[in-house]
């Protein structure tokens, strides 16, 4: 089986990736502040699925109210381009407007691109839907397939959720719009006219579920729950998050099929030392479950597909689907000096368990670990912004490194 495998990973901070900071004080009668702080973090890197990759993934953090009464709010994106002529878009929002009234949540994606699919569920490659062949006529089964399954696809993404704060409580309440569009979808293994022919996982899928495997609409809205304490977005070292989303998508909003898909999300930070708040162990988990109806095969529960992409490291993004998915992590963060905060280090471990009813596969019949470890830099003190490098290590000889802006959760 065939992976992804990042080969070089190259990025400058004399080039480039530093971060800016600008502080501008009204009069004091609103001590209104805002701080701003960029980072233009280039990258070069390249896998096999790819080849090389060029761009920008930047990053911003500011103030839209006081430090006392508001959270910095944050976005990241990226700009990458491929020798395999691939454009990848990605701009992802946390915004916390003044006073913390509100809390914005956007996820815009646009994707020229192709990703590995390796059927669902978290159990052995001969559990996946066409491993043994998909009876597509009585007594007929297609050839099967029992590796990575090359797909090329367009995808459009543009999430947007809106959170009202609740009085002067850490929770909000709101309404989200979620619109996920894939098209163009090219099955690089399907070859309907052999004989027997060869399905792949999402064609067999699409065909039983009786969505349209060159293309599909996921429309929706949602209702949602958050409760957030952390002192920091960005890069917290106390409080709690919980998150709660119920997403409803309609025929009559645009998607193929009506369907529902619930999000769980928990995270918690334990201080272990108080004069360095760094000092810490995050612990992270969601699970992601289809609730009702059917979803398309692409849009069905996946490591690596959360908000900010930073699930399952040590695998490529998808490696495992299901209808639904539990994910758990648990990180040791360090600061590397006596009394400085510019380098730190990170151990974490995670664990993913996806469901397949075409196998009779539950969750947690199956858990795929994956660990590793990582390096901090802090560019800005003042926003705890950090860059991320980390290496992971999984099951079947998975492996990974990751650069990113912002800690991983």
């Amino acid at each position: 089986m065939k992976k992804p495998v990042l080969l070089l990973l190259l990025f400058s901070l004399s080039t480039g990736a530093f971060a800016q900071s600008d502080t501008t004080q009204t009069d004091e009668s609103n001590k209104l502040i805002q701080q701003l702080s960029f980072v233009p973090l280039p990258v070069i890197a390249a896998n096999p699925a790819m080849g090389w990759m060029f761009g920008l993934a930047p990053a911003a953090s500011w103030m839209m109210g006081p430090n006392s009464t508001t959270h910095r709010s944050s976005m990241v994106s990226t700009f990458i381009y491929t020798t395999k002529k691939q454009f990848l878009f990605t701009l992802k929002s946390n915004v916390f407007t003044d006073g913390d009234k509100w809390n914005l949540l956007g996820d815009w994606r646009y994707f020229v691109t192709s990703q590995p699919t390796y059927g669902l569920g978290t159990g052995s490659s001969s559990s996946i839907l066409a491993s043994t062949g998909f009876e597509y006529d009585d007594g007929k089964f297609s050839n099967g397939v029992d590796q990575a399954q090359m797909m090329k696809f367009n995808y459009l993404r543009f999430h947007e959720t809106a959170l009202k704060r609740i009085g002067d409580s850490r929770f909000f309440a709101g309404l989200g719009y979620h619109l996920d569009y894939h098209y163009n979808i090219n099955d690089q293994l399907l070859d309907l006219d052999t004989i027997p022919p060869t399905f792949t996982s999402h064609y067999a899928y699409s065909i039983d579920r009786g969505f349209d495997p060159e293309g599909y609409v996921l429309s929706g809205i949602s209702v949602n729950a958050l409760f957030d304490s952390r002192d920091n977005a960005i890069n917290p070292y106390s409080g709690r998050y919980g998150f709660a989303s119920l997403r409803m998508n309609p025929e009559w909003l645009g998607s193929d099929q009506s369907s529902s898909l619930l999000w769980l999300e928990y995270r918690d930070y334990f201080n272990l030392s108080q004069s360095r708040k760094r000092h810490l162990i995050g612990v992270w988990t969601y699970g992601n479950f289809v609730v009702g109806g059917d979803v398309p095969y692409m849009d069905l529960p996946a490591v690596g597909w959360d908000q900010f992409g930073r699930s399952g490291r040590a695998y490529p993004q998808g490696r495992f689907r299901g209808e639904d998915i539990v994910y758990g992590e648990v990180e040791y963060r360090v600061p590397l000096q006596a009394d400085k905060e510019t380098f730190g280090a990170v151990v974490f471990l995670n664990a993913t368990t996806t469901s397949n009813t075409d196998a009779d596969i539950q969750l947690f019949d199956h858990i795929k670990p994956g660990y590793g470890v990582g390096l901090r830099i802090m560019v800005d003190k003042n926003a705890r912004t950090n860059l991320s490098l980390d290496y992971g290590f999984g099951a079947d000889g998975a492996k990974g490194f990751y650069l990113n802006v912002n800690e991983t959760f």
